[in-house]
C-alpha cells in the first residue's frame, strides 16, 4: 500500500518538474536575446540568392529579427532558438496555418550577412541561401 502511494507521488513530482521546465525551453526568440542580430545595421538591404541569376531582392530592415522568417513575412509565428553566438543564430519557427522553417543567419560584418533557410510555406517546401548587403538607408 505504501509502495503504491510512493509511486504516485514520484510520478506527480516528475510531472510537475517537467511542466515547470518546459515553458522556459520554448520561449519565443527575441532580437535582444540574439547577439548576432544585434550586430546587423538597420537600413536598405539587397538580398542576392546564391546560385540564381534573378535580380537581387531589396528590403528595408527596421528590425533584424524579421530576417528569421523572411519567407513567412509578418505571420504570427512561435520561435525556438537552436543556436546563438555573437556571429551566428539558428532559429526554428512555426506559423500556425502557414508553415514552418529553420533559419541560420551568419554575420560577417554589420553590413554583410548570409541567410540559410528551409521549411514549408504555402504547402510547398522552400530552401534558399541569400547573401545580404546593406546598400543604404530606407527611403
Amino acid at each position: 500500500m505504501k509502495r503504491a502511494s510512493l509511486s504516485r507521488y514520484s510520478v506527480l513530482a516528475v510531472g510537475a518538474l517537467t511542466a515547470a521546465a518546459a515553458p522556459a525551453a520554448w520561449q519565443p526568440a527575441r532580437a535582444p536575446g540574439l547577439p548576432a542580430l544585434a550586430g546587423i545595421e538597420k537600413g536598405m538591404w539587397e538580398l542576392r540568392e546564391r546560385g540564381s541569376s534573378a535580380a537581387p531582392r531589396r528590403i528595408c530592415i527596421a528590425d533584424p529579427s524579421t530576417l528569421i522568417q523572411i519567407r513567412h513575412g509578418a505571420s504570427a509565428c512561435s520561435r525556438f532558438v537552436i543556436d546563438s553566438k555573437p556571429d551566428r543564430a539558428t532559429v526554428h519557427y512555426t506559423c500556425p496555418g502557414a508553415g514552418h522553417g529553420r533559419t541560420t543567419i551568419r554575420v560577417e560584418t554589420s553590413r554583410l550577412i548570409h541567410i540559410d533557410s528551409q521549411g514549408i510555406a504555402d504547402n510547398s517546401p522552400f530552401n534558399f541561401t541569400y547573401e545580404g548587403r546593406r546598400v543604404g538607408n530606407c527611403g
